[in-house]
């Protein structure tokens, strides 16, 4: 009785998206669209780099910060999917109405998270050199590049602890408050990018500390949100900071099969990174500003992705099996329509968009065409955001897991080495994509369907509880 009364003046104080009840569509879409907008405004982190190196130092500097994407997006995957094992948990507790484990849960995340932070940290300062060398980036960019990942690695402690918080706090369904963090750090690395390239003239170096000091900045918003928050189901303080071995154990469950997934797409694009290196400069500079452009499509996706999670586990939790597959339903359409209208739009303004990053004739040409191949594909992703979003809200994270191993890194990696070596051109290494997105999209359309996952999850979800 005390925690259903105290899970009532929680909800009662604090006013969130109760995701419980009410219209689905509504409910997914009040969610999704803080996400999203979070999501823009942290990208600018990087496209503002790209803008502002672009146009005021040059194009083997837009390169060079280009070529470091796939690295970065490869740890910062590592620990975004840890992230995403505690907002599953809590948000599976939260619906259930379990406090005490709520509690608990935030309390370990955190310490989880500074310790990942400080091990990324490290291992990104030291594999620099050897990854840059291993994929095969040009000489003439390879030291403005290193230069840039050694000072970005600096910020993974704060940028983990930011990703940890707001990934507690959409569990609680509080997803504005960490869009309000967002557009102050990307207002503050805007500003900084400007100082520190335009008017002192730094360079790559200059884009990269005012990304880390933007990243500072969100961290400390977050945890002083977190720290302060009334009427949520925790109350932060030192002394409860410890690692929690159950719960700890449960975060990594969900978290680990995540990263590991993350990890190797990231692998992949590494590998796709290198290939796009063997074109030249003009190319790869391409590839950078395409993937800043691409991440409109991405963030959308992803922020779906994200919503049916913790709509999923919230409901989950609360055992309102039906109401988290009526939500899969009617994410999946909203998703399908806002990619198609997506790629209607970026296919038409390819050329236009490109000249907002670069002046260079050769790197228009050379995004348009990429563009163009690749926009029209766009709708293969959807099912593999969409249903593994929410097989992994339910607790289902190995067969999906291994079926984005196997059917989209796995198979993309065998195209890159064994195809693209013997049909060498930009437009093969793109191909890369729809065809392994279409085979795991078929591999999760049947799963969901026929895979038996909801009844192995309610049945692991009460043998959980009883421990």
């Amino acid at each position: 009785m005390q925690r259903g009364e105290n899970f009532i003046h929680a909800m009662r104080t604090v006013k969130q998206t109760d995701i419980l009840t009410g219209s689905i569509p509504r409910q997914l879409l009040v969610f999704f669209l803080p996400i999203w907008f979070g999501t823009l405004f942290q990208q600018l982190y990087n496209t503002a780099d790209t803008l502002i190196v672009g146009n005021f130092v040059g194009t083997n500097a837009l390169a060079a910060v280009g070529a470091t994407g796939a690295f970065v997006n490869l740890l910062v995957g590592l620990f975004v999917g840890l992230c995403s094992g505690a907002g599953v948990v809590v948000a599976q507790s939260y619906g259930a109405r379990d406090l005490e484990a709520v509690d608990r849960q935030v309390h370990t995340s955190l310490v989880f998270g500074v310790v990942i932070g400080a091990v990324l940290t490290v291992a990104g300062l030291l594999t620099t050199g050897p990854v840059l060398r291993l994929m095969g980036t040009p000489a003439e960019i390879t030291a403005d590049a290193a230069l840039y990942l050694r000072i970005y690695f600096l910020g993974m402690i704060p940028q983990i602890l930011y990703n940890m918080g707001t990934n507690i706090l959409r569990a609680a369904g509080d997803s504005k408050r960490p869009l309000y963090f967002l557009i102050v750090a990307s207002l503050v690395n805007i500003v900084l990018d400007t100082v520190f390239i335009a008017v002192f003239g730094w360079g790559v170096a200059g884009a990269a500390i005012a990304t880390v000091i933007s990243q500072v900045a969100s961290a400390v918003l977050t945890l002083r949100c977190l720290a302060g928050s009334q009427g949520m189901p925790w109350h932060l303080s030192a002394d409860k900071l410890t690692l929690h071995g159950p719960t700890l154990v449960a975060v990594c469950a969900i978290g680990i099969p995540a990263a590991a997934q993350s990890a190797l797409y990231n692998v992949s694009n590494m590998v796709i990174q290198s290939s796009m290196n063997s074109f030249g400069t003009d190319v790869i500079a391409a590839w950078g500003v395409y993937g800043k452009i691409d991440f409109i499509f991405w963030m959308t996706i992803n922020s779906l992705g994200i919503a049916i999670t913790t709509f999923a586990g919230q409901n989950f939790g609360a055992q309102q099996y039906d109401r988290v597959r009526r939500g899969t339903r009617v994410c999946l359409a909203m998703a399908a329509g806002v990619t198609a209208a997506i790629s209607v739009v970026f296919f038409f303004a390819a050329e236009f968009l490109f000249r907002i990053f670069s002046q260079d004739a050769a790197v228009i040409e050379a995004g348009v065409q990429m563009m163009h191949v690749l926009v029209p594909v766009y709708i293969t992703y959807v099912c593999i955001e969409i249903l593994s979003g929410t097989l992994r809200g339910c607790g289902d994270v190995r067969i999906p897991t291994l079926i984005t191993v196997f059917g989209v890194c796995g198979l993309r990696i065998v195209w890159l080495l064994a195809v693209v070596p013997v049909w060498h051109t930009v437009a093969m290494v793109e191909l890369s994509y729809p065809i392994t997105w279409a085979l795991a999209s078929l591999l999760f359309l049947v799963y969901y369907q026929k895979g038996g996952w909801l009844q192995r999850c309610i049945a692991a979800h009460k043998t959980a509880q009883t421990v």
